[in-house]
């Protein structure tokens, strides 16, 4: 019997892992590409062992009882094929996670595209407490594993139908604080052997981490980054998020300099508009000057109401003139139409009433 401690889903493993068990059990390296084939060919996505025929039967028990494939379970869809859709997933443990399908609309900066975006969770909670977010508010539980921020993808491709050209990670959690699993499930969704998508096609949001901003920087796949600003000061930053005081926007803004000079990309900051929080013009002024010294863009979005938290979003008014300071500046701005407000779409919502009820 295979020790717990050794037992590794075969969504977590990399090639070279694989190869080396496959080695131990004196198989042939070739093997490996069969069974990755299986598990990431369009054409395949088998879901058990049982179901690669070409491998012989011992090899499928052995590797079925080391390296099980073990899918989150589709709980609820909510939405339909050609709006916003919100997939509620339990993991092998029982708890329960989200992930949110935008199939060919409105890009995530607001231009028209043919992506088809998939929000992709990385924890179980989130232990960063931001006052406006519905993903903290039942404290943090675990982070996910690869083979769980994987799956996802996976999971989301089968009831599509349809191929994810863009992920982004912003769903439940901080990626960051999660950060080897994050990166080990992004080479393997980038991996011409696993799901193939290009690191360009994936963008990664963080509230802050001024030290894994750095390493990001300094990896070579080139992901692209948004930092979830939703203040320019630190007055008025610290008043909603607490990841604030220990890396203030000033220390923040000198990550965000260093990944822009590393990787030679622009990032993007997103900025929630909350009325009578961070929503006021002097405040829209100090975000151009921000946004200006990094060419950053700037991604506005009216505050998605969750229940059991007192915010609001600004009127439409305000939301525009807000937008022309920042275009009036030379800013590269654009006003994300929320969707999905009707089906919980802000992270963290329906698992949280799927978990009261």
């Amino acid at each position: 019997m295979t020790p717990a401690s050794e037992i590794r889903p075969l969504h977590f493993l990399q090639k070279d892992e694989l190869e080396e068990r496959l080695r131990a059990l004196g198989q042939p390296a070739y093997r490996a590409g069969q069974i990755l084939d299986w598990a990431y060919g369009r054409d395949k996505r088998v879901e058990s062992w049982e179901g690669m025929t070409n491998l012989p039967a011992a090899l499928r028990s052995a590797l079925a009882e080391s390296h099980p494939i073990s899918l989150p379970e589709v709980v609820t869809v909510s939405g339909s094929k050609d709006t916003t859709r919100k997939l509620l997933l339990r993991l092998r443990d029982g708890e329960l996670i989200e992930t949110v399908l935008i199939p060919a609309s409105p890009a995530l900066y607001g231009e028209e595209s043919d992506r088809r975006t998939l929000c992709v969770s990385s924890q179980v909670g989130c232990a960063y407490g931001c006052k406006f977010c519905a993903s903290g508010l039942d404290g943090w539980k675990r982070h996910l594993t690869a083979d769980e921020i994987v799956g996802q993808v996976l999971l989301a491709e089968k009831i599509s139908g349809e191929r994810i050209n863009n992920l982004v990670f912003m769903g439940m959690g901080e990626p960051m604080a999660n950060y080897d699993n994050w990166l080990r499930a992004v080479s393997i969704l980038n991996a011409p052997w696993g799901v193939g998508l290009g690191a360009r096609k994936m963008t990664v949001s963080t509230s802050g981490l001024v030290p894994r901003i750095r390493d990001l920087a300094d990896q070579p796949l080139q992901i692209r980054l948004a930092i979830s600003l939703h203040g320019a000061s630190d007055e008025v930053r610290g008043q909603i998020m607490p990841v604030n005081k220990k890396h203030p926007v000033e220390e923040l803004m000198e990550a965000c300099s260093y990944y822009c000079e590393r990787k030679k990309q622009m990032i993007t900051f997103e900025y929630i508009l909350i009325e009578g929080v961070n929503d006021a013009p002097g405040e829209a002024r100090l975000l151009a000057e921000r946004a200006r010294g990094l060419r950053a863009k700037i991604n506005l979005i009216p505050y998605n109401t969750v229940d059991g938290l007192p915010w609001k979003r600004p009127s439409e008014d305000v939301q525009e003139e807000f937008l022309s300071i920042l275009l009036g500046r030379g800013i590269a701005a654009t006003i994300r139409r929320e969707k999905g407000h009707d089906i919980d779409a802000a992270c963290g919502q329906l698992r949280r009433r799927m978990s009261a009820g």
